[in-house]
């Protein structure tokens, strides 16, 4: 327990270290960017410090979709650099996530850098249809962000439902498993009531969605029963 509480304060230290480096990183590249500061250890408000407004977070927010999967991850997360996202409302995002450890290598938060590549993005795109060399580069996929972390589970779910594009009725046992196996790997279940969310979504029963969870994470599913 000493040991804990000796992390707990080594976690808080990383933490209140890193509040001005979110301000000085804003500050140099300027109102394009965006450093988002973020404690795992609260994912309904893991939002710890921001400077900068690409996504539109504020302190005190939930962590996006992108940092629910590298929760879920737990120690074996990973940093993920200079990747391409898409905001709801339309923004290009270039970002890097980077993970926050302790002395015992844990992962506990995270450090995200965001820039708003739309202008770019769109001034690449003149400049080479101007001389003729075009782009075929591949659709950034979206990312959920917001201050609500049930708003940003529900737009996961839609997002499953989209690709499956089929209702829950309509759904085959391997399919609902699969949608389960999918949501849990991004993390969606380690927010707390999210099973009970994901059920109200889907219109099935809590317990039904209880079954449906461990069956997904089973190596080898017993039948689920039907809802």
């Amino acid at each position: 327990m000493a040991d804990e509480r000796v992390l707990e304060a080594e976690r808080d230290a990383i933490l209140a270290a890193l509040g001005p480096v979110v301000d000085g990183i804003v500050t140099t590249f300027g109102p394009v960017c965006e450093v988002v500061l973020h404690d795992y250890r609260r994912p309904e408000k893991s939002v710890v410090a921001i400077a900068g407004e690409v996504t539109g977070r504020t302190v005190g927010g939930a962590m996006s979709e992108i940092g629910m999967r590298m929760a879920a991850r737990g120690d074996a997360a990973a940093d993920e650099l200079n990747y391409l996202t898409r905001t709801p409302a339309g923004k290009l995002v270039k970002s890097s996530t980077m993970v926050l450890r302790d002395s015992g290598g844990a992962v506990f938060g995270a450090l995200c850098v965001n820039l708003d590549v739309t202008a770019l993005t769109q001034a690449h795109a003149l400049l080479g249809a101007v001389a003729g060399t075009g782009t075929d580069a591949a659709e950034p996929p979206t990312t959920a962000f917001g201050d609500d972390i049930d708003a940003v589970v529900d737009a996961i779910i839609d997002a499953h439902q989209l690709r499956q594009n089929a209702s829950w009725a309509q759904l085959g046992r391997a399919q609902r498993l699969e949608l389960f196996r999918g949501l849990d790997a991004r993390g969606v279940f380690a927010v707390r009531r999210a099973v009970e969310q994901v059920a109200g979504r889907l219109g099935i029963s809590r317990a039904s969605a209880y079954t449906y969870l461990a069956q997904a994470r089973a190596a080898a599913p017993p039948e689920a029963s039907e809802s």
